[in-house]
């Protein structure tokens, strides 16, 4: 094969490897942020089981801890599968490494051998001596001393080409040993997820033995969470009128730039020109939200649910809520207005924020830190979390609408 040749598939090879080393510090970055919600969870897990009377957020946690700890094992056979992938490039460059040095030390030894023949100074002198002309002797003794300098170049290069080869040799090596550890960690995960598995079976079956009261807790919880989405709904009305009133008066007075206030509704805000900005802003970070909480993990999603052990058993969801540690803080999850501060009842409080079009509602709040009109930024608290006397739980109710109409916040917020 040519040596241009060699050449190329060598630099291909090396881009290569170095893509696969991005991308395996990709597959480490995200398998320690994996071990760190696992590790979370654990702590929340453990903090449930002290405090809940009923096994079915006990069960919701244990689902999650299998399901991170799936992720994990995943992540690790991403990484042995790169890792394996790595090591044939490896072998490919040092097979090829080893080519060229019988080629180059074949060549050498021809070099040697030559130079041995002629190798007294006499016959130099006599070979220079024996020309016809001037010229022809500066032309043999220019030969002489270019061949002098591609054998030290032959001896160079076989020589960096041996140390190239004890590198990869050694890189090799060590790549073996990491596979074998990635090999043996991800057995252990697998043995470990066996485990969480026979627990959570333990926790189904003493669900099992609860049904009646479960069915009547789900009942109460359900009239209770529909009152109070009622009572919001009625809350985002009256913000979506009063946002419209105040923009029409606005544009009666003849302010430049403020929408006209015939589309006025209690569905819909008229958005002016700065508003719109806002919800512009909103909507382009769908998806890329931060949590409403430092840290947690969602124990129900939105919309209609099924129950972790009763399947035929539906609840309604008008949000996503997050159990988190006890003492945590609600925290905006964009810029935006206090629209509302909302009293439930006297120790369940939530705080509206409104962004153009869209609101976010913070439920289930022991104290708030904000006042109505204030303006709050990313990640800014706007208040201290309820932890329920009765079960030991620190939960908050998250919900996000466009005008009156409900979102999935899992849609919303980054890796929820």
């Amino acid at each position: 094969m040519p040596k241009q040749i060699l050449t190329f598939l060598g630099c291909c090879l090396a881009s290569l490897a170095m893509a696969q080393q991005t991308q395996q510090e990709k597959l480490e970055a995200r398998k320690a942020q994996i071990q760190k919600e696992i590790q979370e969870n654990k702590k929340l897990l453990e903090s449930v089981k002290n405090k809940e009377k009923t096994a079915t957020t006990q069960l919701i946690l244990q689902q999650q801890k299998i399901g991170l700890k799936q992720k994990l094992i995943s992540t690790t056979e991403k990484q042995t599968k790169l890792l394996s992938n790595d090591m044939y490039i490896n072998q490919v460059e040092i097979n090829r490494l080893k080519k060229d040095l019988a080629r180059l030390r074949e060549d050498y030894a021809a070099l040697i051998q030559k130079s041995y023949k002629a190798r007294s100074e006499q016959s130099r002198a006599m070979f220079l001596l024996s020309s016809n002309s001037f010229l022809q002797a500066y032309k043999r003794a220019q030969y002489m001393k270019q061949y002098a300098s591609y054998r030290r170049a032959q001896g160079e290069e076989i020589r960096q080409k041996t140390l190239d080869l004890d590198v990869y040799n050694q890189k090799l090596s060590i790549q073996k040993g990491q596979k074998d550890k990635l090999l043996a960690e991800n057995q252990k995960e697998k043995e470990a997820l066996e485990q969480e598995k026979k627990e959570q079976e333990k926790i189904v079956q003493e669900i099992k033995k609860d049904k009646k009261q479960i069915l009547a807790d789900i009942k109460k919880k359900q009239q209770e969470s529909k009152a109070i989405d009622r009572q919001i709904d009625k809350l985002i009305r009256e913000a979506i009128a009063a946002a419209n009133k105040k923009t029409a008066v606005a544009a009666a007075k003849g302010k430049p730039g403020k929408a006209s206030p015939k589309a006025a509704s209690d569905t819909k805000i008229v958005l002016t020109p700065e508003s719109k900005v806002i919800a512009d802003n909103f909507r382009s970070n769908k998806g890329k939200l931060p949590w409403p909480v430092e840290k947690g993990v969602v124990t129900l999603g939105y919309g209609n649910q099924a129950h972790p052990v009763y399947k035929t058993i539906e609840v309604h969801n008008s949000g996503v809520e997050i159990t988190t540690e006890a003492g945590a803080n609600a925290r905006a999850v964009f810029g935006g207005e206090v629209s509302r501060v909302i009293v439930i009842s006297p120790l369940n409080k939530a705080v509206m924020v409104q962004h153009g079009d869209y609101f976010t509602i913070y439920q289930n709040l022991s104290s708030v830190s904000v006042n109505k009109g204030d303006k709050v930024s990313m990640k800014q608290s706007l208040g201290k979390i309820r932890t329920s006397g009765d079960t030991g739980k620190t939960v908050l109710k998250f919900i996000i609408l466009q005008n009156t109409v409900y979102n999935n916040p899992q849609d919303w917020i980054y890796n929820m």
